[in-house]
């Protein structure tokens, strides 16, 4: 059997090494249909690793090569996402919960990942963060607090003060957009950039940006700058 079996890959551009990982969910029937897709020529489609609903983790490319999962996007100051990451498909429809094994195998996946190539917390992102016009993957069921309890991914932390009651002003909501640019999130209009952050981390929120929204956005520049904002 082959250890990779997709053929959708190819070199790393520039010798560039994997310093980010994108999550992404399949938005297909079952695993074994997306293995199908991801291993096909004609669909130029690919992901480092599928993870099954069951729990199955398979390596489908070479770490070590360029999967073509990411498409077109930007985080911080990397455009060309697919040259610079690791891509994980999730085997889910895209409005299932995730189950706890598929999960639990996520995080094991994830820990030996981030330890292979040194990739910090902050650097594991969703498919919906690197292309808010594009792409809603893993969307709004998925788990990204537990992901960071776990030391697998990052968290926003706001005060008690903050809360969905308090004062529009201070400069906070005029201040948003800076600070999830700050954090990573590529240059896209309003409606979309407070679409993707709250898919990430308020996916219950609605309406207007508001100070909480803000505030999350002000934790995350502060902690968690990127690239060349540090």
């Amino acid at each position: 059997m082959n250890r990779y079996p997709s053929p959708n890959c190819g070199e790393r551009r520039g010798g560039a090494r994997p310093d980010l990982i994108v999550i992404h969910y399949t938005a297909m029937p079952t695993a074994a249909a997306a293995r199908v897709r991801l291993c096909d020529p004609a669909h130029e489609v690919s992901a480092h690793w599928l993870i099954s609903e069951q729990g199955g983790a398979e390596p489908l490319v070479d770490e070590a090569l360029r999967a073509w999962h990411a498409g077109a996007g930007q985080w911080g100051d990397v455009t060309d996402v697919n040259s610079r990451s690791i891509g994980i498909e999730l085997a889910n429809s895209g409005s299932a919960p995730f189950p706890e094994v598929q999960m639990a195998t996520l995080e094991r996946v994830l820990g030996d990942v981030m330890g292979r190539w040194a990739i910090a917390p902050a650097r594991v992102i969703g498919h919906s963060d690197m292309a808010p016009a594009r792409k809603s993957d893993p969307g709004p069921r998925f788990d990204w607090r537990r992901l960071a309890r776990a030391g697998l991914s990052v968290w926003p932390e706001v005060g008690p003060e903050v809360g969905p009651d308090a004062t529009r002003s201070g400069g906070r909501l005029v201040a948003f957009r800076d600070h999830a640019r700050r954090f990573g999130y590529p240059d896209v209009d309003d409606g979309l950039l407070l679409q993707a952050f709250r898919l990430r981390f308020r996916p219950w929120a609605e309406g207007p940006l508001d100070v909480v929204d803000a505030a999350l956005a002000e934790d995350l520049a502060r902690r968690f700058p990127v690239d060349g904002f540090a």
